[in-house]
This record gives C-alpha cells, sequence and structure tokens, in this order.
C-alpha cells in the first residue's frame, strides 16, 4: 500500500477540522449560513462546544445568570451575539475580549445593575449596543471607552442617575429615555454626528439651547412624556428634521410660528396635548408629512375640523392610533373615530347660489316659508333672537323636529354669521354670536347648553341598539378577537408576535369602558401563547384590548388595540320555569311552616272552646282514669306497642278536672268500642 502524499495529508486533516467544527450542541440549532439558535431552552449557563464558524448566535429567553469568557474563546469569528431576556445580574470585566470581530450585543431585559470600566474591553469593532430594560445603576465614566466604531447605544427603561460624558464621535443614535438623570447639558454629549436622539420620560421642563444646537446632524428628536410647556427657538430652526415627538407634554394650542421652519418632517406625533383641534392651514406648514399621530386628545369635531378627514385623504397622510383619535365634543360626535367622519356630520351650513338684482352671490341658504328643503322640518321657525323678548322666550312653543335648516342669525350689528345646523337639540334655535360663541335657545321642557336635558319626569324610550361582538376593525399588524362569550375574550396574537419575533413577551392591557371602573389591569402573556383568553369579564359590556412589547416602557412602545363586546347572558334551558307570581323558592319553607303553626292553633282553639261549651253530664266516679296516652289519642297495642292511628281516638269518659271544669265531644262521627278496661261508650273525634 502507498504511502499517502502531504496534499492527501493535507486534505484530510482540513475535512476533519470541518467536521470537528460543524458540530452543534443538543440544545442548539445550526443553520447552514452559520446561525445558531439556542432559544427558550432554559439554559443555565452557556452552551459549549458550538461551531467556531457561527456568525450569528441566539441564546435570548433561557435563564443564563453567569458569563465566563472561556464561553467564548472559539468563537473568534462571532459577529452577532443576542443574550436578551436572560438572569444575567453583571457582566464579568473582560468577558468579551475573544469576540474582536463582534458587531451586535444585544444584553437588553436582564438584571444587570452596574456597567465596569473593562465590561466591553475588546470590542473594538462593535457597533450596536443594548442595555435598555435592566436595572443599572451606575455606568463607570470609562465604560464605553473604546468603542469608537458604536454606531447605536441604547439605554432607555433603567435607573441611571449619572451620565458619564459619551465620547463616541461615530454614534448615530442615542436612547437614554425614562431614566433618573438630570437634564442633559452640551459637554454630555460628544457626539456631532448624531442623527437619532430620544430623551422622552426624563421629567425635563426645557431643553438645552446649546446641546440642540451642537446637532447638526439631528433627524429623529423625541421628548415625549416630559413637561415642555412651549417650543423652544432653537427647536424651531432644526430645519433639518424628518420625526419629531411631542406626545404628553402641556404645550397648550399650536402656534404657526414654533413650526413654520420644520418643512422637511416626514413623522409628527402630537398625542396627549389636550388639543381640541388644529389651526386651519397648519399641516400646510409639512409638505413632505407622511405620518401623523394625534391620539388622546378631546377633539371637538364642529365645522372648523370639517377639513381634517378629506385632507386626511387628499394629501394621503397615513393616520396611526386612529382608533384612539375620537371625538369629544358635541355630544352627538361623541366616541365617534374622527378619521370616519364625513364634511356632513360636523355641522357645517349649507351653501346656495341666489339670485338678486345685483347679480349671482352665494349665501346661505335661510327658510322664509313652511315649505323648506332637504332634511328641513315643515314648521315656520322662530325669529332671529334679536327680535325675539325676554318675556317671549319663555314662551317658545315646543317645536316636534329633527333637524332644523341652515339660517342666518343676525347680531347686534346686523352682520349675518352662519350657524350650524343641528347643534341644538330638541326643538331648540341656534344662536351664533358674534365673538364666535355658540349658544341654544331652548323650549321651556328642556336645558342644558345645547338643549339636551329635558325637564320632565317622563323621557322619550332609548332607540334600541344592535349588541355587536366586535366593535374595533381589526387591522394588519394588529390583534383579533376569534370567540365571544359574555364571559371571556379569545384573543388572536398570530399577527402580531409573526411581526415581532424578538419580543420578550406580550403585555395585554383591558379595561371595561361600559362599567364606572375603566381602570386598566395588565397581563405578561409568553410569545409563544400565539392565542389568550381573557377570562372573568362582565357580560354585556365593551372592553378596550391592548397589546405592547413586554420589557419597554409602556408609554414608548407603539400599541395595537382593538375593541370588543361581550355577549349577554342568555336563560338556562336546564333550569325549571317560575311562575314569578308565586312566592320564591326561598321563602317556602317559611310560608310551611307558618301554615303548620297556624292549623296547629286553630284546632286547639277549637278544641278548647268545644268542651267548654259541652252541657254538664253525670260523671261516674268509678270508671278508671283516663290514661295519658288515650287523651293524646295514641292507643296501646300489647303486641306492636304504641302506634299513631291516621285519626285520633277520643274518649269521652273523662275525669273532673281540679276546678270542676267539664269537657265536651267535638264532631260525634260514630260509636266504637272502648278499650277492654273502660265499659263505656266512646267516640271518636273528627278534626278538620
Amino acid at each position: 500500500m502507498r504511502p499517502l502524499s502531504p496534499l492527501s495529508h493535507l486534505i484530510l486533516l482540513q475535512l476533519l477540522c470541518g467536521c470537528l467544527s460543524s458540530r452543534c450542541p443538543h440544545d442548539c440549532t445550526c443553520l447552514p449560513n452559520n446561525n445558531i439558535f439556542c432559544v427558550q431552552r432554559n439554559l443555565i449557563y452557556m452552551p459549549r462546544g458550538l461551531p467556531s464558524t457561527g456568525k450569528q448566535l441566539y441564546v435570548f429567553q433561557n435563564k443564563i445568570n453567569i458569563l465566563q469568557q472561556q464561553d467564548f474563546v472559539e468563537l473568534g469569528e462571532l459577529e452577532m451575539l443576542d443574550l436578551s431576556q436572560n438572569s444575567l445580574s453583571e457582566i464579568p470585566d473582560g468577558v468579551f475580549s475573544p469576540l474582536s470581530s463582534l458587531h451586535n450585543l444585544d444584553l437588553s431585559s436582564n438584571y444587570i445593575t452596574h456597567i465596569s470600566k473593562d465590561s466591553f474591553i475588546g470590542l473594538v469593532n462593535l457597533e450596536r449596543l443594548y442595555l435598555y430594560s435592566n436595572i443599572i445603576q451606575n455606568i463607570h465614566p470609562a465604560a464605553f471607552e473604546g468603542l469608537e466604531n458604536l454606531l447605536e447605544l441604547k439605554l432607555q427603561g433603567n435607573q441611571i442617575s449619572v451620565l458619564p460624558a459619551l465620547q463616541l464621535p461615530r454614534l448615530l443614535h442615542l436612547d437614554l429615555s425614562y431614566n433618573s438623570i438630570p437634564p442633559l447639558v452640551a459637554q454630555d454629549l460628544q457626539t456631532p454626528h448624531l442623527e437619532s436622539l430620544k430623551i422622552a420620560g426624563l421629567g425635563l421642563t426645557s431643553l438645552d439651547e446649546e446641546l440642540l444646537g451642537s446637532l447638526v446632524n439631528l433627524h429623529v428628536l423625541d421628548v415625549s412624556q416630559n413637561q415642555l410647556v412651549d417650543i423652544q427657538p432653537t427647536l424651531k430652526s432644526m430645519g433639518g428634521l424628518r420625526n419629531l415627538n411631542l406626545t404628553g407634554n402641556p404645550l397648550g394650542s399650536l402656534k404657526h410660528e414654533d413650526f413654520q421652519n420644520l418643512v422637511n418632517l416626514l413623522e409628527l406625533d402630537l398625542s396627549n396635548l389636550n388639543l381640541q383641534g388644529f389651526p386651519e392651514g397648519f399641516f400646510n406648514l409639512f409638505p413632505k408629512l407622511e405620518k401623523l399621530t394625534a391620539a388622546e386628545n378631546p377633539f371637538n369635531c364642529l365645522c372648523p375640523l370639517a377639513w381634517f378627514p378629506a385632507w386626511l385623504k387628499d394629501v394621503r397622510v397615513e393616520l396611526l392610533r386612529t382608533e384612539e383619535t375620537r371625538c369629544h365634543f358635541p355630544p352627538i360626535n361623541s366616541g365617534k373615530v374622527l378619521e370616519k367622519l364625513e364634511h356632513k356630520d360636523f355641522g357645517c351650513p349649507t351653501t346656495t347660489i341666489e339670485l338678486t338684482s345685483a347679480g349671482t352671490s352665494s349665501t346661505t341658504s335661510k327658510p322664509k316659508n313652511s315649505s323648506t328643503q332637504l332634511g328641513t322640518t315643515h314648521i315656520v321657525p322662530p325669529a332671529p333672537p334679536s327680535d325675539i323678548s325676554s318675556a317671549d322666550a319663555d314662551n317658545f312653543p315646543v317645536y316636534q323636529t329633527t333637524a332644523f335648516p341652515s339660517r342666518i342669525m343676525e347680531d347686534s350689528e346686523g352682520e349675518g354669521i352662519m350657524c350650524p345646523p343641528n347643534i341644538c337639540l330638541n326643538g331648540g334655535t341656534c344662536i351664533f354670536k358674534s365673538n364666535g360663541v355658540i349658544v341654544c335657545l331652548c323650549p321651556p321642557s328642556m336645558s342644558g347648553n345645547y338643549c339636551e336635558i329635558q325637564n320632565e319626569a317622563m323621557l322619550p324610550p332609548p332607540s334600541p341598539r344592535v349588541s355587536l361582538e366586535t366593535i374595533a376593525t381589526v387591522q394588519p399588524n394588529t390583534i383579533s378577537s376569534h370567540h365571544i362569550t359574555s364571559t371571556s375574550i379569545s384573543l388572536d396574537l398570530h399577527r402580531y408576535i409573526q411581526t415581532r419575533p424578538h419580543i420578550r413577551g406580550i403585555r395585554l392591557t383591558y379595561s371595561n369602558l361600559s362599567g364606572p371602573d375603566r381602570r386598566p389591569l395588565q397581563l405578561s402573556v409568553p410569545p409563544s401563547y400565539p392565542e389568550y383568553t381573557l377570562r372573568g369579564l362582565q357580560p354585556n359590556s365593551t372592553y378596550s384590548v391592548c397589546a405592547s412589547p413586554l420589557g419597554e416602557p409602556v408609554h414608548a412602545s407603539v400599541s395595537a388595540c382593538m375593541e370588543a363586546r361581550t355577549a349577554g347572558i342568555p336563560p338556562s334551558s336546564h333550569e325549571p320555569s317560575v311562575d314569578r307570581t308565586e312566592p320564591s323558592s326561598s321563602l317556602t319553607p317559611i310560608v310551611v311552616a307558618v301554615a303548620v303553626v297556624m292549623v296547629v292553633a286553630i284546632i286547639a282553639t277549637v278544641v278548647v272552646i268545644s268542651r267548654r261549651r259541652r252541657p254538664k253530664a253525670p260523671v261516674d266516679m268509678d270508671l278508671h282514669e283516663t290514661s295519658p296516652l288515650e287523651m293524646e289519642g295514641v292507643k296501646t297495642n300489647p303486641e306492636n306497642g304504641l302506634t299513631h292511628p291516621k285519626q285520633p281516638d277520643i274518649t269521652p269518659c273523662s275525669s273532673l278536672a281540679p276546678n270542676s271544669l267539664e269537657y265536651d265531644v267535638l264532631l260525634i262521627q260514630g260509636q266504637g268500642q272502648c278499650p277492654a278496661n273502660n265499659n263505656i261508650d266512646c267516640t271518636k273525634a273528627l278534626y278538620v
């Protein structure tokens, strides 16, 4: 046999090394593209024996609580390491030093309390570092030194009280939201190329002008859930902003001058600002706007806001959180989704063309006689308010109408001002003051700002409502319900989980919109449950259900919401029918007991009275004394002892009472024989 050549030895050695390097632990799955998955295996330690050629290692959703440097010695080619959602409490010094090729490191959703100086030593090529949703309190001032190539740093959702100066020349994205750090100044961020800054939930009352001025490349700014009362001058001049989030700040009304330079905005979030509307033409300041969020605002859906739904369709701006963007006023529109309203729903006056002697003019239709058009009633409308005295107003007749035509009310100066139709309910007359205030003149039987309160005791019956199982329309990437009972709602979370494959879990927040207690309740559901059933709900009630990623702050996460209504309680088919006119079954024993007592009392009374009225008769003193058992109607049976006959036997052979009172026999029905020791006649008494 010929010996193998050196080339053959080299080939065999390479094959052997390839086989050894391609081994995969039984708790992991190794894919041909060098991706290794060791997910949800309840691992306590890092898996050993991983292929040295692995590029991306996913070890999230385990119970790993300690890391050692030898865990990564053979993984020098690793570029991505995901250790999120484990039980790590610390990062040992130099533990990642063998991973010089690592680009992405995810340590989020653990229990890390501090970052030391050498926690990330050796990660010279690291580009993305995720440390959010831990309990980090302290960070060493030199913890991030050496991370010259870092592009993204996420520290939100921790307990950081002091932020070290960040000297990261290539950093593009920084998230410091929901910590306890003091207001930032320019010296804190030595990041000249920063494009995205998120500082939500820090309790800021102002923004450092020098800091904003130094961030010349900033495109994304999130200052939501702070205490900003106005838009600062430096922010007004940041024309490069593409995304601005102002949610939850007490800004008051929106002003054109505060936003006139932000012409490049693509996304704008104005949620929870207590807005009642938008200034007309406000969104013309943002010609490139693509996404708008305006949820949780008490909008007044009157004529001044009628342009908004049409504008959304015309410019094709996507309104996010649509189901949370609803009308608050007037009562006829309260609770309706703003985007779904039509122009007629805002109560705007109808404009018609009238021919006059001077030519053609456009004016508001004003009824002049009882023959009205469109949806108006066939009654003469009342005179303008300026022509009605206070005495006449008290005698205002009650009109049985459902809608009033648009009319022109004359103010004190004689200027024609249009009054929206249908704004005054139950036959009220609308008055539009020159200062823009709407006043309703109500009939005597009605009261309230809009004649919505009936003074009489008898209210009209409410219109029947159709019970709908699901109210909210399920949109893509949201949650839905597929089975609803009177006390439970089954949720379908498949689509929500598919669009978020790396979430730690799902936070379900639900509240009863139909009951007096609308406080939200929260549940944590693992992503391995694509279907979940809410139980213990109230029948015939509307519930709001929202899903958000677990581990992210409630204010920072985007929720997918829906509304569903539980069914009513159906009558049980197996329960016996009960006559409502009869006493309740719970009272039956009491009634029976009372009846028995009454019958016994009546019988005793009749017996006593009848015996007292019986005529006196000679008494045979020689008769034997009647036994007590015979007096009680019980006969003595020598064989079977005492027996209780169906009808008690009463003997007429009575003895004298101590007071010489005699007794009479009641209702003699037949003659019988006395016992053997008695030689007198006995009678049977029948008690009815």
